[in-house]
């Protein structure tokens, strides 16, 4: 059953599939507002050295459209976070639940070898 849901690495470590996807998606995203953002800066820059009136009345929308965009980085960083910390949780869950029936099974073999 966790087999579906986790994998293992070549150095032995298991990471839950969709948490992968979940990054992967999310990081693309994150890039894609960080390189609009790059975009942005370099206008309102160009915008700001000209000091045509219309260009720095023009700054005031790309300022904003820049500071919504970093709410929406931060918002998917949060979004990360929680996931790769509910991915643990449910991970380090599986391993005490394993361990403690290895335990187990390893307790009814003494038993049994007495």
């Amino acid at each position: 059953m966790e087999d579906d849901i986790f994998s293992s690495t070549g150095n032995g470590i298991q990471v839950d599939c969709k948490i992968v996807q979940t990054l992967q998606k999310n990081f693309v995203q994150v890039q894609n507002i960080l390189d609009q953002n790059k975009l942005l800066i370099n206008e309102i820059n160009q915008n700001h050295e000209s000091t045509i009136p219309d260009n720095l009345t023009r700054n005031v929308g790309l300022i904003r459209e820049l500071n919504n965009n970093i709410r929406k980085v931060v918002n998917l960083y949060a979004d990360l976070s929680s996931s790769v910390s509910t991915s643990m949780e449910a991970f380090s869950e599986g391993e005490s639940t394993n361990a403690n029936q290895s335990d187990q099974r390893d307790g009814q073999k003494r038993i049994r070898s007495s």
